[in-house]
């Protein structure tokens, strides 16, 4: 198991609700592919830097979770297939 640090924008153009099941499921889906999220921050609407996908303003959300190779690559598939999610990143953390 390895440590990473993953971050995604969630569209502000959904109602509340979507947003909070978007976010739910994305936490979710670690946990059920035998990984563990130790830390979750919301770090609330900003603007983005350039349009992305004609959205001018993101929820942002950072994890930090410890969890296998095929879990992160499958959380990879599933935050890239998601329309409420325009960008995702995962960092895997070095180790101390």
């Amino acid at each position: 198991m390895n440590k990473y640090e993953i971050m995604f924008i969630v569209k502000t153009t959904m109602d509340e609700n979507k947003v909070k099941a978007t976010v739910d499921s994305m936490k979710k889906l670690v946990e059920t592919l035998n990984g563990k999220v130790e830390n979750f921050k919301e770090m609330g609407e900003r603007k983005l830097a350039y349009p992305i996908k004609k959205e001018i303003n993101g929820y942002y959300y950072v994890m930090n979770v410890l969890a296998s190779v095929e879990a992160i690559k499958e959380f990879d598939r599933k935050a890239s297939l998601d329309e409420s999610i325009i960008r995702h990143l995962i960092i895997k953390l070095d180790e101390e």
